[in-house]
């Protein structure tokens, strides 16, 4: 129960041989907004919008702290992907996941998203982050069910659920505000009882 209460109130740092996921600090701030920057024509295709209209974008700081709200109530996590073995002191930020939408009580479900530079695309980065990820929240936070929604023009994102075993649950029409419309999303998903090993174990089966 301890180590539960202690999953909900802070954001662990979670690692495998090539990645190091943290909590976003404000130290972040300039490496975020440059990496965001560099990668807006890569990113922009699968970036949320609000259907209401562009209003003034949220600041670091409220990002932050609307981030750190949601650790400390127990309903989202983020944390941004690192590579401590090539960069020995402060390593540059390549990518993000986050949980977003939890829910205890008999769901016990969360749903999953993430991003990553597009220089460091196609090396395996993206399944490994999530690996570290779902296996945070199967066991330390004893969730249930995670789910994933991709575009189904995504097709880097669409590579990533096939090498973690999510299943396909079919299409959503309309389900999520991106690009400026209202797009279909596919779901995939996976439960707990599925999973044989840790995740990081299957990806590298």
């Amino acid at each position: 129960m301890l180590s539960f209460l202690r999953g909900r109130d802070a954001v662990a740092p979670l690692s495998s041989d090539r990645l190091l996921l943290r909590e976003m600090t404000l130290r972040d701030q300039l490496d975020w907004i440059d990496l965001r920057n560099a990668n807006a024509m890569w990113l922009k295709p699968w970036d949320p919008t609000n259907p209401l209209g562009a209003p003034e974008p949220m600041s670091f700081r409220a990002m932050l702290a609307a981030k750190r709200a949601a650790a400390h109530a127990g309903t989202g996590y983020s944390w941004v992907m690192t590579l401590p073995q090539l960069h020995s002191k402060n390593p540059p930020i390549i990518g993000q996941v986050s949980v977003s939408g939890i829910q205890y009580g008999a769901a016990r479900t969360a749903s999953i998203g993430y991003w990553i530079d597009s220089s460091h695309a196609g090396f395996g980065l993206m399944p490994e982050a999530c690996a570290l990820v779902i296996d945070h929240c199967f066991q330390t936070l004893a969730l249930h069910r995670l789910e994933i929604n991709i575009r189904p023009e995504n097709a880097a994102s669409l590579r990533v659920v096939q090498k973690l075993g999510f299943r396909d649950e079919g299409l959503r029409k309309g389900f999520l505000h991106i690009d400026g419309a209202w797009r279909d999303h596919r779901t995939f998903a996976l439960n707990r009882e599925e999973l044989k090993t840790t995740m990081l174990e299957r990806i590298y089966e």
